[in-house]
C-alpha cells in the first residue's frame, strides 16, 4: 500500500533539502509502509517497524528488515510516517528522540487528514529548528536530535490508559479510551450456556475475550487473534490480570489472509470496517468467510456490526443457517451457524 505521505516522506532526500544517508549508516522507519523505494543515493541501512500485520507482511513481501516492535539505539536517523492516531504518532517520534543519536536526523511526514500541520505545530514547543516542506498533499519536517530531548519524550511518550478500572490500553489500538459500545451489545448477549473452545477473531486489547470467559463457566479455553501487535500485547496482559485460571493463546494474525491452525465451537468478533482512512466492509467480510472455514461442524459465529453495513448476504452465502440476534440504534448483533 502506498499514500500520498509515504512519497512525502522521502520528498525532502529526493529534492536535496537534506543530506542523502551515507552507506554504513542505520536508519529507523517508525510507521513503516511499503511501495515507496528511498531516492537514489539513499544508502543507509532500514529498520523498518511495524505493528499492523497486513502491513508487516507486505513490508516482509518486499524484503524488508522489518519488526513490530522497535529496537536497538544510536541510530544515525529516523523517519515517521504518520497516520490518523494522534497518540500513537507522537509515541512515534519518542521512540525516534529515544534512539537516535545525538546530531542525528529525524524526518516527519502525513497527509493533511493525520492532523500533521498541528503536530509539527506541538513540536515548534521544543524549539528543534529544522525545516518543513509541503508535498503530495502533505507535510515532511525534519531535524536534528539535540542532546536534551528529556522534556519532549516525556511529554510525547503514549501513556497507558485503564478501561473500567480493569482494562490496560493505548493510543493507536482500537477504542483504547472507553469499552467500544458495539462490543459491549455483543457481549450482553454471550451465551451463558456455550460449552467448549472459543475464538475472538479481531481481539483488538481482549475485552470480548475476557466478557467472554466470565460470562460462560463452560468455556474451555479461548485464542485471540488480533491483526495489532501492540494491541495483543495489552489483550494478553488484560486476560492475565482478568482472567489468569483461562487458558488464552494470543495469535498475530491477518484474518483476512492468515487462517487459524484449529477449529473453533464458537467464534465472536466485533470485524474492522477501516482500511487506513478508507471505509472497506470488505474487510469484515474476509473474516466472516474464515470463521466459517474455522469453526467445527455445529459451530457458531456471534458478531456485531454497524447497522448499515451489508453482512447478512455474506453470512448467508457462508453458513448452514444465519440471522440477527438484536440491534440498536446504531449497531446489530449477527449469527452464523456452521
Amino acid at each position: 500500500m502506498s499514500r500520498d505521505a509515504l512519497k512525502t516522506l522521502f520528498h525532502p532526500f529526493a529534492a536535496g533539502l537534506v543530506d542523502m544517508p551515507a552507506e554504513g549508516q542505520r536508519y529507523l522507519f517508525l510507521g513503516a509502509e511499503a511501495g515507496q523505494r528511498p531516492p537514489e543515493g539513499f544508502a543507509a541501512e532500514i529498520d523498518a517497524v511495524q505493528p499492523l500485520r497486513p502491513l508487516f507482511r507486505a513490508l516482509e513481501a518486499a524484503r524488508a528488515k522489518v519488526t513490530p516492535t522497535a529496537e536497538g539505539e544510536d541510530y544515525d536517523g529516523a523517519l515517521v510516517l504518520c497516520g490518523k492516531h494522534k497518540g500513537e504518532n507522537e509515541n512515534r517520534i519518542a521512540d525516534a528522540l529515544r534512539r537516535v543519536r545525538v546530531g542525528g536526523l529525524i524526518v516527519i511526514a502525513g497527509g493533511k487528514e493525520d492532523g500533521i500541520q498541528s503536530l509539527r505545530k506541538r513540536l515548534d514547543r521544543f524549539a528543534f529548528g529544522g525545516d518543513h516542506a509541503p508535498k503530495y498533499h502533505g507535510v515532511a519536517f525534519w531535524f536534528t536530535r539535540p542532546a536534551d530531548v528529556s522534556e519532549a519524550e516525556t511529554a510525547l511518550t503514549a501513556r497507558s490508559v485503564r478501561v473500567e478500572d480493569r482494562f490496560t490500553a493505548a493510543p493507536g489500538m482500537f477504542s483504547h479510551d472507553r469499552v467500544d459500545e458495539g462490543s459491549e451489545l455483543l457481549a450482553s448477549r454471550i451465551p451463558a450456556d456455550f460449552r467448549g473452545h472459543a475464538a475472538d477473531f479481531g481481539a483488538g486489547w481482549g475485552y470480548l475475550s475476557v466478557l467472554l470467559s466470565e460470562q460462560a463457566p463452560g468455556l474451555k479455553g479461548v485464542d485471540l487473534f488480533e491483526a495489532d501487535y501492540n494491541a495483543l500485547e495489552a489483550a494478553r496482559a488484560n486476560m492475565a490480570e482478568n482472567c489468569p485460571d483461562m487458558p488464552a493463546r494470543c495469535y498475530w494474525q491477518d484474518l483476512t489472509a492468515e487462517a487459524p491452525r484449529d477449529h473453533y465451537d464458537l467464534i465472536v468478533m466485533n470485524p474492522p470496517f477501516h482500511e487506513g482512512h478508507a471505509a472497506d466492509h470488505g474487510l469484515g467480510a474476509a473474516m466472516i468467510r474464515m470463521a466459517a472455514k474455522s469453526l467445527k461442524s455445529g459451530g457458531r459465529l456471534l458478531m456485531v456490526a454497524n447497522r448499515g453495513l451489508p453482512y447478512e448476504p455474506v453470512l448467508k452465502e457462508a453458513f448452514k443457517d444465519s440471522g440477527e440476534v438484536c440491534r440498536n440504534a446504531r449497531f446489530k448483533v449477527l449469527w452464523g451457524k456452521r
